[in-house]
């Protein structure tokens, strides 16, 4: 039998270093992951930003910062001495501006050949939207998720910026970039990584249109099993104002939430996929919902095998004791919960995250082991272009 190797601490990415061009929202989202996994990043921001507390704290956390202004020719050698002493580079400007400022893939990539040279934008690097502006509403509305979000006699349901910004934005160039740092090890070549919103969006449409090509699903909102339609796959209002989500797809699943709800005798609910019959169902489990608190049917449900769950706010989730035991929140030093790693590794954990400190409070340390001495430093900074 091969013996288990003890646990070495740091996370799986231990040893690799990225730098990061600060940017906003998926980009620092896929920095976060990586750091979180064990890689030191190195996030690069604007000097007039120096010193202040970061806008950010949960997204900029764990990895160092640094200030350098990448209008001037002198701060753009400071990066790029940076950039070829890295493993990896996030950027999130629009196609065509790293290009310009002289950090495009092309140098990047021919002073550090091993470079992974990851790419955020929403419309990706071509196509007829390259160079137009957006967010994830617009990257998820053109990819054809938004259109599905919502109630069939209602308008269409931002689903915050999840399926967008993080799912399929920060978190297809966290992956990416992992798979090509895999792929320069092997080869000693590094790669761009093209990562744009609306491609991580269609992705995550997978099961969905899969279900649609095999007449198991009906363009449109509100009319199937996982857009509320179903009586069973749905939230529902309690006394109080709160919600319980219900979940019973399974058959068994469905049998024991009715046994809890008193109504398996009746006739209503005898056919669960009586299509016909889903809007009375509905209905009456909305009434029987109704006449109780949520926490109060919770604990009725609880260790019933049903799929029903409180949905909770941001404080209670931290609260639960299922995401206590895990970990899945953590405590901060303001006393304000933020998530915890994921996902977990046996053999390489993570460290705990590291709060983020003041934007540009680590240019010094990090200019230094880059080789730029103090006098050439107090150069810089006397010019302005590094905090």
């Amino acid at each position: 039998m091969t013996p288990t190797p003890e646990p070495t601490a740091g996370g799986p990415l231990a040893g690799v270093r990225v730098v990061e061009l600060g940017g906003i929202g998926p980009g620092p989202f896929a920095g976060m992951i990586l750091a979180d996994l064990g890689a030191e990043v190195i996030r690069v921001d604007r000097p007039a930003e120096h010193g202040s507390p970061s806008r950010h704290p949960i997204l900029h956390r764990s990895r160092r910062s640094m200030t350098a202004d990448l209008k001037d020719p002198r701060g753009i050698a400071v990066v790029r001495k940076l950039i070829d002493g890295a493993d990896a580079l996030i950027e999130g400007f629009r196609p065509g501006v790293t290009e310009r400022l002289g950090l495009g893939p092309g140098p990047c990539l021919e002073g550090n050949p091993r470079l992974v040279y990851g790419r955020m934008t929403g419309w990706g690097q071509d196509g007829p939207l390259a160079q137009a502006p957006g967010h994830d509403i617009n990257y998820i509305a053109v990819a054809g998720a938004l259109a599905q979000v919502g109630p069939a006699d209602g308008d269409p349901v931002v689903p915050l910026n999840l399926f967008g910004d993080m799912g399929g934005g920060g978190l297809l160039l966290a992956l990416g970039i992992s798979a090509a740092l895999y792929s320069a090890r092997v080869t000693g070549r590094g790669q761009v990584v093209d990562a744009a919103m609306t491609d991580g969006t269609a992705i995550q449409l997978a099961l969905l249109q899969g279900l649609l090509r095999t007449g198991r699903w009906t363009e449109g909102r509100g009319s199937n099993l996982f857009d509320g339609a179903a009586p069973f796959y749905r939230t529902y209002r309690c006394a109080d104002g709160r919600h319980l989500a219900v979940g019973c797809v399974e058959p068994q699943f469905y049998a024991a939430t009715l046994r809890v709800l008193g109504l398996t005798d009746d006739p209503l609910f005898a056919e669960q996929h009586d299509r016909g019959a889903w809007q009375g169902m509905a209905a009456r489990l909305a009434e029987v919902f109704a006449t109780r608190p949520r926490d109060a049917w919770a604990a009725d449900f609880d260790g019933t095998q049903t799929c029903v769950t409180p949905v909770l706010d941001w404080t209670e989730a931290a609260r639960h004791p299922h995401n206590a035991s895990r970990g899945t929140y953590r405590s901060t030093p303001d006393g304000f919960p933020e998530p915890g790693t994921a996902p977990r590794f046996l053999g390489t954990p993570s460290a705990e995250p590291r709060p983020a400190g003041p934007t540009g409070s680590d240019t010094d340390e990090v200019l230094t082991e880059f080789g730029i001495g103090a006098e050439e430093l107090a150069g810089l900074r006397a010019a302005g272009v590094v905090g």
